[in-house]
């Protein structure tokens, strides 16, 4: 049996066929990647011009119609005008500021946009473009010595509670048609955060303070009622904390330390799906701004906090962590009910001693009461049901207080009702 092999020559031609393949397809690939930036100015209406350009050429080419080579050649001044529009260095320095990163629903939130030029000459005017959320701002950048300054102040909308993502500042020239568009992005984007209205509450229930039974927590502080221990001194502690007697007879600074009693906790449990609340979707925002008022008034009252939804564990390690996860938070299909969420507190934190409910007007009392049944023991139970527009009212039932809201601005009094 013989077997047919191929001769050098043609082996050595497959493969320098194959290199010279490569190499073509690697420069292909690198052109196209210094090409796309460029293309990426053209708009659809220059290319629209270019393509009628080459026709009224080519048909005046063959028929002979001057007209059509006016034409033609008009269409190719045009875009070349156009072009000599986008040329140029943009020799800027761009800074975008927020004055606050964090406002409440309402209040006024302001930035600034500065452009330098850092260059040695004289450029032409531009035009800045920043986005805002799903909008986008313009600004005139008019010409600019070398080293002078442009600054624009702008406003955004505080309308609704919502993340806003404010840039990156863009540097735009173009021709006044709009056929060719030259962008450069200077600044990275910024978070605004329009946290929910919140009212101040003048106390909150005090619960079960699991405390007093007699578990103590292993972690130390500078300052408590049970006394551990001295140590030497560390900078950034506390002077008041600072035991003087110790501190002359062993010749250093010496600090109390203490035993962290532990404090009664308070969760906040939110409902996001759609099937608690109606048609209003003021009713999940005033859901969200009486949670937030009952945390805070824990933050102001030293108590410590959790806050989950039927999705998911919300950050409350800080007032500011807490409201900025509750300002992302958004109503969605697909979430655990309420009641499950309700066993899941039970089972993390068992040691509750207040439990906040949020909620629509949807659920009734029947369905109250079937969440409340499956929290710890011994927890004082609060259920915030947000009805806008309605009489706020207050209503006990078995192992929890029911709160109908139908303002925010009702929430202390009702408060006030639950605890007497």
């Amino acid at each position: 049996m013989s077997t047919t092999s191929r001769p050098p020559a043609a082996v050595a031609g497959t493969t320098t066929r194959g290199r010279i393949f490569a190499a073509t397809r690697t420069t292909l690939r690198a052109g196209i990647r210094q090409v796309s930036p460029v293309l990426g100015w053209v708009s659809v209406a220059a290319w629209v011009t270019l393509g009628v350009a080459v026709a009224s050429l080519v048909a005046a080419h063959r028929l002979g119609w001057v007209e059509l080579a006016g034409l033609g050649w008009g269409l190719v001044a045009v875009l070349l005008v156009s072009a000599a529009f986008t040329i140029g260095r943009h020799p800027y320095e761009v800074r975008l500021r927020l004055r606050e990163h964090r406002v409440t629903v309402g209040d006024r939130a302001v930035g600034g946009i500065t452009v330098r030029n850092v260059g040695d000459r004289r450029v032409l005017p531009a035009r800045i473009e920043l986005p805002v959320g799903a909008g986008r701002a313009g600004f005139g950048l008019p010409s600019l010595a070398a080293g002078e300054e442009h600054e624009d102040l702008f406003a955004v909308p505080t309308s609704r509670r919502a993340v806003i993502t404010v840039g990156p500042v863009s540097s735009v020239r173009g021709d006044p048609l709009g056929l060719l568009r030259r962008t450069v992005t200077w600044t990275r984007p910024q978070d605004l955060y329009v946290h929910p209205r919140t009212v101040r509450l003048t106390s909150s229930h005090s619960g079960l303070v699991h405390d007093l039974e007699g578990k103590e927590s292993q972690d130390l502080t500078a300052s408590d009622l049970t006394f551990h221990a001295l140590r030497e001194y560390s900078p950034g502690d506390d002077r008041r904390s600072i035991h003087w007697r110790s501190s002359a007879r062993t010749g250093k600074l010496m600090v109390r330390q203490f035993v962290e009693t532990r404090r009664s906790q308070l969760v906040v449990g939110l409902s996001c799906r759609p099937e608690d609340f109606g048609k209003d979707p003021e009713e999940f925002e005033l859901a969200i701004s009486a949670l937030g008022s009952y945390a805070l008034q824990a933050v102001r009252e030293q108590r410590d906090i959790a806050a989950v939804t039927t999705g998911e564990t919300l950050r409350s390690a800080t007032p500011d962590a807490l409201l900025d996860a509750l300002t992302a938070v958004e109503i969605a299909p697909g979430h655990h009910t309420l009641t499950e969420t309700c066993r899941a507190i039970a089972r993390d934190y068992p040691r509750a001693a207040i439990i906040v409910l949020g909620v629509g007007s949807l659920p009734g009392p029947r369905d109250v009461r079937a969440m409340a049944s499956v929290l710890p023991l011994g927890a004082e139970v609060i259920c915030v049901r947000a009805e806008p527009g309605t009489d706020t009212k207050v209503r006990r039932l078995p192992g929890l207080t029911s709160i109908t809201l139908g303002a925010l601005a009702d929430l202390p009094r009702a408060q006030h009702r639950s605890e007497s």
